[in-house]
């Protein structure tokens, strides 16, 4: 009979938890504060651009579309760099130039005649779609947003692009196996106004499937939150759409979630004055020094 003792099997290391990065929509300042929050901790040595998942929207779409074609670093300096426009865009027109004022009013009336989150979404789309009916400005949005991403072919890494179909209401979810381009993915997701066209169909901004899409991240271990607009939604909340409710849903189910907003003093950036070019260099200046202030804090929970 062997008495040979077996020998002790060794324990098998616990795979790291996967980590999502979410960056929430919030005009072009939302954009710039983005970029210089991933600026600011990546300069302390907390680079989260690697993260096993992205969810962009709206805002938030561009920079996760920017983050794959360059640094944050690069990122920061463009903005800083970029010449200041000679008057800022009025509220409630995008890039395309279409025209339409009052855009926060028309959506409010929307909102408040919406019964619930679906019927919201199908009558958002159908103004979308009388809009562009009007003035249909997808080619141009498209090299707008074009201009904008540094690398126009989807990354490798697993990136989500967030919006609504404008025809039906129903959310849509891009990335690289649906077959949409990275460029159309963007463009459809920042489409606040009018609808874009991509082929057939037309879809409308990411941030009325849900403010930050912050659901996309379940499953993920740990999951950080940016959120230019600071998790305030303009929905009721009994609708769920605000992130305290994404947040809460996502600890549920075993996610370590932590959110950064901007800072009481750079609120004023934000909303209202969403569109204001004139207060990007301010916005990422902004972000970046939170960033590298929280960099600290992060650091356990991200590594």
């Amino acid at each position: 009979m062997d008495t040979t003792p077996s020998p002790t099997p060794h324990a098998t290391p616990a795979a790291p938890p996967r980590r999502a990065l979410v960056l929430g929509g919030g005009g072009s300042t939302g954009n710039a504060w983005l970029i210089g929050v991933l600026a600011g901790l990546a300069d302390a040595g907390l680079d989260v651009t690697g993260a096993d998942r992205v969810i962009g929207t709206s805002a938030g779409s561009t920079a996760a579309a920017q983050i794959s074609g360059a640094t944050p670093a690069e990122l920061y300096a463009a903005v800083l760099d970029a010449p200041l426009p000679q008057r800022p865009r009025p509220a409630g027109t995008q890039a395309s130039g279409s025209p339409v004022p009052n855009h926060l009013e028309r959506t409010g009336r929307i909102i408040a005649a919406s019964g619930n989150v679906a019927e919201m979404r199908r009558n958002m789309g159908a103004a979308a779609l009388d809009l562009a009916a009007d003035y249909d400005g997808s080619g141009r949005w498209r090299a707008t947003v074009a201009a904008r991403l540094p690398r126009q072919e989807w990354p490798e890494n697993d990136l989500q692009i967030t919006a609504v179909d404008a025809d039906t209401g129903e959310p849509a979810v891009f990335n690289r196996t649906t077959g949409i381009d990275l460029v159309d993915a963007v463009a459809a997701s920042c489409s606040s106004v009018s609808a874009y066209r991509i082929g057939d169909s037309s879809y409308i901004d990411g941030g009325y499937r849900r403010n930050e899409n912050a659901d996309l991240a379940a499953g993920y271990g740990r999951v950080l939150v940016l959120s230019p607009f600071g998790g305030r939604t303009r929905m009721p909340l009994e609708w769920g759409m605000q992130l305290s409710a994404q947040v809460e849903e996502l600890r549920a189910g075993g996610s370590r979630v932590e959110v950064i907003v901007p800072d009481s003093g750079a609120e004023h950036m934000f909303g209202a004055n969403a569109m204001d070019l004139s207060l990007r260099p301010a916005a990422a200046q902004a972000g970046y020094n939170q960033g590298k202030t929280l960099s600290g804090r992060l650091a356990e929970f991200w590594r």
